[in-house]
């Protein structure tokens, strides 16, 4: 079994939100709570470290511990160069991964995955399918395989995935959802 103290977080949130008007995503609320805060918040665990992926000045109120990673490539180029980035900074065997922009976080997911991991991870099925963003990364696989994928000109994630090693978790019928447009923000 995987320590948390042998896993880094991985929180991305370097996109150009431009379904928000280039919003800051990290700083938008749901339910009240910044949704950077709100990520972090629903990861307590004692990770070695926490990283976001941002590409940004990098705001004085987050936690001094929390160390931000801009992508290595321009023009934001994708989730994949968000993972070749927090990969290439990541200090520990393993790497798990997490949009800020998820709707729904259910409390035990990084138990979930630590305790289904194959030999270089494991990610997320939804009720809506692959949620390839979030999974726990064997680090040095998904810096492999992410540079190999962006060199070869590739932006989809789920291709990558098919070459790499890894289990599925199935959490239907839980459904995560995105926050990408000001409709997601929408609270019942």
């Amino acid at each position: 079994m995987i320590a948390f103290a042998d896993i880094t977080l991985g929180v991305l949130a370097g996109g150009r939100a431009s379904r928000l008007q280039g919003a800051d995503k990290t700083a938008l609320r749901f339910f009240g709570e910044p949704l950077l805060q709100r990520t972090l918040g629903a990861f307590p665990e004692n990770y070695a470290e926490r990283l976001v992926s941002y590409n940004r000045v990098a705001h004085p109120a987050w936690p001094a511990t929390l160390r931000v990673v801009a992508d290595r490539r321009p023009n934001f180029p994708g989730p994949l160069a968000a993972f070749e980035a927090l990969a290439d900074a990541c200090r520990t065997r393993w790497l798990l991964t997490v949009p800020v922009d998820c709707r729904e976080i259910p409390r035990s997911l990084a138990v979930e995955l630590v305790g289904n991991v194959g030999r270089d991870g494991v990610v997320v099925r939804d009720a809506d399918g692959l949620q390839p963003l979030i999974g726990l990364w064997r680090a040095e696989a998904l810096a492999t395989a992410t540079t190999a994928a962006l060199s070869a000109g590739e932006s989809a994630v789920h291709k990558m995935i098919e070459r790499m090693d890894v289990r599925i978790h199935d959490i239907s019928p839980v459904r995560l959802g995105n926050l990408n447009t000001p409709a997601d923000f929408a609270t019942p």
